[in-house]
C-alpha cells in the first residue's frame, strides 16, 4: 500500500511540477530567474573550465548537414509559433 502511495504522489507531484515550471516560465519572475541561471551555467562552465558547449560545437563541425537541418526546422517552428 506504501508503495502505491509513494508511486501515485511521485506521478502527481511531477505533473503539477512540470505545470507550475511552464507557467513560472511566462513570467516576468520566471524569465528573470531563467536569464540569472543562465548566467550563472555560463559562469561555472568558464570558471571551471566545463566543456559541455565546446562538445555541441564539435559535433556540429563533424555533422554541419544534420546541424543545418535542425536549425532550419527550429527556425520554422518559431515562425509557426509566432503565428
Amino acid at each position: 500500500m506504501t508503495l502505491w502511495f509513494w508511486a501515485l504522489s511521485a506521478i502527481a507531484g511531477s505533473i503539477l511540477g512540470g505545470a507550475t515550471n511552464a507557467w513560472f516560465e511566462n513570467t516576468k519572475m520566471g524569465k528573470w530567474f531563467y536569464k540569472k541561471m543562465e548566467q550563472f551555467y555560463d559562469w561555472a562552465a568558464d570558471r571551471y573550465n566545463l566543456k559541455i558547449l565546446d562538445t555541441e560545437n564539435a559535433w556540429r563541425k563533424k555533422y554541419p548537414n544534420i546541424a543545418y537541418q535542425i536549425d532550419s526546422l527550429e527556425k520554422r517552428i518559431s515562425e509557426l509559433e509566432r503565428r
